[in-house]
């Protein structure tokens, strides 16, 4: 019989033998549950290297019988303790536990065997040969789920068989809780030593389950870059946000403390058709939430994926969670096919951090409470109105919306505000003439008109030298390089920008010069050239814009290449936005393009209606 030597990868491989190719262990733990072997695998580690050696294997591996027979014959007839958790009682798998029963008996060796749930089966642990009170709390370690127990499991399990170890009782896991990397069920004081005063509190929500099974690598990892962009994180576990513990819980906790940003893990929604949710968990915060996904994909998939996520990611982590509001970020884990510890010998499933996608994340979630903690009067906005097609008359165009009259009364708000503005337009008309005055999208009239914001090709060069590779080649080909852009003159990029104090107003650039621009607007392949990316460039690093509002429907940096969701690097949207706040006034009438928006450059739209007078037209 032809026999598979080494790890396979999906139970459906087990219908041929496999030799999982294990060297004899002191101990050694059999589940069909990855959770189980995720949080062993990091107990295990753990441990001291004079506890008994650990040998862990996935029960779906061994549903040939003649896997089960080499497996007995090479593992298990040297272990000196086995423990079996099976789901499905012992009609899912009665040749193996009779098999590994006759090898225990005649090895002498201790026999473990309960239920893969919390429902005694009385006829499974009938396979047992130690204590009832060892069985039960062997599977009480299991129920309650976690490293910590995890580790506890191990510990106990060395005393079975002679060892001296300390181990603590089972310890059942709250619905919700703090969490904090290398800490038992820390409390708030425990997390504050890890905190540095006075600085912005950063909320993460994930899934009790992640604890559960030891599956935390996402979560530290963002932890970790959290404290050092100077946020402090406030980890909380959770079964679900609709559940009235965990509702309580993170409702209590954010009444004392001051929380600046929310970043959820979880998926689905809060809210629902009818209801008045109030954002229920979060009800106590003002800031902004932020959707953080855990991909059910491996990275490879995303990465080569123009669509960025499949059909249930998208479902579950995008769709559903818009409908409470929350700020798209991005995709900052993906799962890993198999992890291979060498300690165990076994193979597991992780969720793998993707760390530049944390960061860009972080980034993200700084910037907005950057732009909360600054005053008004020191706050750098840009208003920027799209202008489709490329014409004069057509700057500032809008669907359901009087965007100059709008971007006026927007002006006229802020100074009321406490925002420093200056020379603020008497009329709709006067901005629009000042606007024309000044450079446009009109390539004849590039170098003619003297505008009030430059941007060097030195400095421009320096930050597109910061951009991905793959960026630079795509534009340089399709455009040529900088200096030879339309819109350079005495080697500086002449911008289409108009400065009113601490708020500048613009004309978005165009995707292209000496196109059709009603073809190419929406194209998915066209790069932009060097003066769009030259524009994005001087708002952020030379003007230092704290946030963004794009005026007018639509623009079009929500339409440049990349991926549809869960953007990477390489997506010309992040790589000209750049994690910058982004506000985006919408007609409502329209969900899919201010989808597009919301989702591809992180906006916060903000719906409008038709006037009744524009219903009339």
């Amino acid at each position: 019989m032809h026999i598979l030597s080494g790890p396979i990868d999906t139970m459906s491989d087990a219908a041929e033998a496999v030799d999982l190719n294990q060297t004899a262990g002191d101990i050694v733990i059999l589940s069909a549950a990855d959770s189980d072997l995720n949080c062993l695998v990091r107990a295990n580690s753990k441990t001291s290297p004079k506890t008994p050696s650990l040998r862990l294997a996935n029960l779906t591996k061994l549903g040939h019988n003649l896997s089960v027979d080499i497996y007995c014959e090479k593992i298990i007839s040297s272990a000196k303790l086995i423990i079996i958790r099976l789901i499905g009682g012992v009609s899912y798998w009665p040749y193996g536990l009779e098999q590994i029963r006759n090898t225990a008996r005649q090895a002498g060796a201790k026999l473990v065997v309960v239920p893969g749930d919390d429902k005694n089966d009385p006829q499974l642990t009938s396979y047992s040969n130690t204590s009832p009170e060892g069985i039960d709390r062997i599977w009480a370690f299991f129920t309650n789920g976690g490293v910590g127990n995890a580790f506890n499991l191990l510990e106990y399990a060395s005393t079975l068989i002679g060892y001296e170890t300390k181990w603590k009782e089972p310890a059942p896991l709250l619905q919700a809780g703090l969490y904090w990397p290398s800490l038992e069920y820390p409390g708030i004081s425990e997390l504050e030593q890890f905190w540095v005063y006075g600085r912005k509190v950063a909320l993460i929500t994930f899934y009790r389950a992640l604890v559960i099974s030891g599956n935390l690598k996402p979560i530290d990892s963002l932890i970790a870059t959290l404290l050092d962009q100077n946020v402090n994180p406030l980890p909380v576990y959770v079964s679900s946000l609709k559940d009235n513990y965990s509702d309580e819980f993170i409702n209590e906790l954010s009444s004392t403390i001051d929380v600046g940003a929310v970043l959820n893990t979880t998926a689905f929604a809060v809210s629902s058709i009818g209801t008045n949710s109030g954002n229920r968990p979060f009800r106590n915060t003002d800031c902004p939430v932020f959707q953080v996904i855990l991909s059910s994909s491996e990275k490879n998939t995303w990465f080569e994926s123009s669509m960025g996520l499949g059909p249930r990611d998208i479902a579950m982590n995008v769709a559903l969670p818009e409908v409470d509001g929350r700020l798209m970020s991005r995709a900052i884990s993906f799962k890993s096919s198999s992890e291979y510890d060498a300690k165990s010998q076994c193979a597991i499933v992780t969720y793998e951090p993707v760390q530049e996608r944390i960061l860009f994340v972080v980034n993200l979630v700084t910037n907005w409470i950057k732009l909360k903690e600054t005053s008004n009067e020191e706050r750098r906005l840009a208003i920027v109105l799209s202008n489709y097609p490329n014409k004069d008359s057509r700057i500032g165009n809008g669907v359901g919306l009087d965007t100059p009259a709008s971007a006026v009364t927007i002006l006229k708000a802020l100074k009321n505000k406490g925002y420093l503005i200056r020379d603020l337009p008497k009329s709709s008309s006067s901005l629009m003439t000042k606007l024309r005055d000044g450079p446009t999208n009109n390539i004849e009239c590039a170098n003619k008109k003297e505008g009030q914001a430059k941007l060097s090709l030195t400095t421009y060069e320096t930050f597109f030298q910061m951009l991905p590779k793959q960026i630079q080649v795509e534009v340089n080909q399709r455009w040529g390089f900088p200096a030879e852009d339309p819109f350079v003159e005495d080697e500086q990029f002449i911008l289409p920008v108009n400065f009113f104090g601490n708020i500048v107003l613009g004309v978005q650039p165009a995707r292209g010069y000496n196109i059709n621009p009603k073809e190419t607007y929406h194209d998915p392949a066209l790069v932009p050239p060097h003066g769009y990316l030259a524009f994005y460039m001087w708002l952020k690093h030379s003007f230092k814009c704290d946030a963004v509002i794009h005026l007018g429907k639509h623009g079009n940096l929500e339409w440049l290449p990349g991926k549809s969701i869960a953007l990477s690097e390489t997506c010309y949207p992040e790589a000209i936005l750049g994690g910058l706040p982004n506000i985006y006034p919408f007609i409502v009438n329209d969900p899919g393009e201010g989808t597009q928006a919301k989702r591809r450059s992180e906006a916060v739209i903000i719906c409008l209606l038709y006037t009744s007078d524009a219903a009339d037209e």
